[in-house]
């Protein structure tokens, strides 16, 4: 199906054209539809339908876009959608009159009326409403996609939502469960004492989350800004000021991979309570997830991707090191030592990020990250996270190297995050400097130092308990989508006419029209070549294909790491992880793999082979340059 996208006037097709002509014609007579500034109706199609008894024989006035025509002669029919649904217009000659009548004929599908008639049954007993008069409100110049029976490609659905749900009328239902469930969630927390405050969306520090922000310049200011990150720091600030119960809903923006379950910005609440603890939020957490099911959707068992899942309150709930043992068979919680640790990981296929310390805890939530996770498919609580991953939570009197925090999973997906709040200002500094020797060893999504945070702290925080919860997951797992992409009205898409790549390209052009490229190889160090003969055979084991790239997505909590879907020519994807490049840029690209090599685990995914890059070093700095060859050759080709 081509792109449903608006045409430039040159370009109109003929019923485009058609339909601006029939605008003119009406402009000419001086019945302008635009100029129509209000219809007051006074019915729906479901509330006709639901209580048919009540509107039979009544005149009603409906109003919403003609989604079908049928008939001919001096008797038509239409169904005409509203906010609420469709129902059927029956239209004569007689009720409306011939002049009337007429000029609804050349109405088109998609154009937008008010009608006004008497609500009855047609011999096949289909509630209709019999038209004595018909407004035309708005005139739609643009034909409705795929020839009226739905707009099915999903990409266009995406980029024209307002098509989408005009076309896909059931896809309005995800987004009325979306506003239920926020409504559903305010009342809970408001019952409960809550405040719903704001806090902003634009600071001078991007606190709050491990995360890479998007950056924006305040020109007045003239200084660098940050878009949030997260909510928590304000928050907690406002706990200090006394303020014991407080919650937002808010949009965060996050300058990372897309994803099924991830989009550069989402919505999400979070919460603090004074005097309460991370048992508390649990309790929180699971109170809002069950009522919502039972109360809104009917029933505590919902399917999501393919999943049974059952909410009925009494969520298990695992410490990591529990959860570890149980589905990985390593016992954490006899191992002291830091290298240990680090070895027990590696034995079972866990490496820990390049960035990371070689620790106990670091070990241990790499072993779960990759290895458990994706057991957890009813809803579980996991408890007592390493102190390495979690800056801004209270240690275990119990176990110093561990915290008092959870994050809950429902198929295989986090859904929330809590703690017991450090409040600790001595502590909190300590592990902000942590987080800042992070940084510099080049994870940029590590915790900034915010000296104003830590002030707040010196002036005392009570006990707190916090939460946050990403409500577009919740939805995704309420109306059972399975993308994220299907419960945001306006998922962030990549424009199609992407005016920057043209501008490169001319500039480019221009270029290569002046004067060949001249490339400074003069720094440039390369690798001795390797001395050891190799046979022909030994050579030709290494399977070398063409493959092209299907997909590409960053690895979730991986710095450098892309997943890579690939056609190889057999008719079955193959993922490959390799290094970190720009995805977007990459699909349908064609690359070189090496196909035959057994699969590795890497972040708890297999790859099934290895993508050729050239390597050099210029100037201390290692280069990487992923292979690519001419787009004819076919995937699957071999290479000799």
């Amino acid at each position: 199906m081509a792109k449903f996208v608006p045409q430039p006037e040159l370009s109109l097709n003929d019923q485009m054209q058609i339909r601006r002509e029939k605008l003119a014609a009406l402009q000419a007579e001086g019945r302008d539809p635009f100029v129509q500034t209000k219809f007051d109706f006074n019915a729906d199609s479901a509330a006709i339908k639901a209580d048919y008894e009540a509107f039979e024989g009544k005149t009603v006035k409906v109003a919403g876009r003609l989604m079908s025509k049928r008939g001919q002669g001096k008797v038509m029919f239409c169904d005409l959608q509203d906010r609420a649904g469709r129902i059927q217009i029956f239209v004569k000659i007689d009720e409306l009159g011939e002049e009337e009548y007429n000029r609804f004929k050349k109405y088109d599908i998609g154009d937008i009326v008010g009608v006004e008639g008497e609500v009855f049954k047609t011999k096949t007993e289909e509630i209709s409403i019999r038209a004595k008069i018909v407004t035309l409100l708005s005139k739609s110049l643009l034909p409705l996609p795929n020839k009226f029976h739905g707009l099915t490609d999903k990409e266009a659905r995406f980029r024209q939502r307002y098509v989408d749900l005009m076309v896909n009328p059931e896809v309005k239902r995800n987004f009325v469960i979306r506003s239920k469930f926020i409504k559903h969630l305010r009342n809970y927390l408001d019952s409960m004492g809550y405040i719903e405050v704001e806090t902003p969306v634009l600071n001078t520090i991007a606190g709050g989350a491990a995360a890479r922000p998007f950056v924006t310049h305040h020109n007045t200011l003239d200084i660098d800004m940050y878009m949030r990150i997260a909510t928590e720091l304000p928050l907690k600030r406002l706990i200090v000021g006394g303020m014991d119960r407080v919650y937002e809903v808010g949009r965060i923006f996050r300058n990372e991979g897309m994803d099924p379950k991830h989009n550069p910005e989402f919505t999400t609440v979070e919460l603090y309570q004074a005097y309460a603890d991370f048992h508390d939020m649990m309790d929180i957490a699971e109170g809002i997830y069950t009522t919502f099911a039972k109360e809104v959707m009917g029933s505590y068992e919902l399917e999501w991707m393919g999943e049974k899942i059952d909410l009925t309150p009494g969520w298990p709930r695992l410490t990591m090191v529990e959860a570890v043992k149980k589905y990985v068979g390593v016992d954490f919680g006899v191992i002291t030592d830091d290298a240990e640790a680090v070895a027990a990981a590696k034995a079972v296929g866990v490496e820990l990020a390049d960035a990371a310390e070689k620790t106990w805890g670091n070990a241990l939530y790499a072993c779960f990250d990759q290895k458990v996770e994706e057991h957890l498919v009813q809803p579980t609580f996991i408890t007592m996270y390493p102190v390495e991953v979690s800056p801004l939570t209270k240690k275990s009197p119990e176990d110093p190297r561990l915290t008092e925090r959870f994050e809950f999973f429902i198929n295989r997906s986090e859904m929330g995050n809590a703690y017991s709040e450090l409040n600790d200002p001595i502590d909190q500094r300590e592990r902000f400097m942590k987080q800042v020797e992070q940084r510099e060893r080049g994870d940029d999504e590590t915790e900034m130092l915010d000296e104003d945070f830590l002030t707040a702290l010196e002036y005392g925080m009570p006990p707190t308990g916090g939460m946050g919860m990403g409500i577009d997951r919740c939805v995704m797992l309420m109306t059972g989508a399975d993308t994220i992409r299907d419960v945001l009205l306006f998922p962030t898409m990549k424009p199609l006419d992407a005016p920057k790549s043209e501008k490169k390209s001319e500039a480019a052009a221009q270029t290569a029209s002046a004067a060949p490229e001249k490339i400074d190889f003069s720094k440039v160090e390369i690798e001795p070549l390797f001395t050891d003969f190799v046979d022909f055979d030994t050579f030709s084991r290494s399977d070398f294909r063409a493959v092209k790239v299907l997909a590409c997505e960053a690895v979730p909590k991986s710095k450098k790491l892309l997943k890579f879907t690939l056609d190889d020519g057999t008719g079955t994807a193959r993922t490959i992880l390799s290094g970190f490049y720009e995805p977007e840029e990459l699909v349908g690209k064609t690359l070189i793999a090496i196909t035959n090599l057994p699969p590795r685990a890497m972040m708890g995914i297999d790859s099934c082979g290895m993508l050729l890059s050239a390597i050099h070093t210029e100037e201390g700095e290692e280069k990487l340059h992923l292979l690519m060859v001419d787009p004819h050759i076919p995937a699957g080709a071999k290479l000799y």
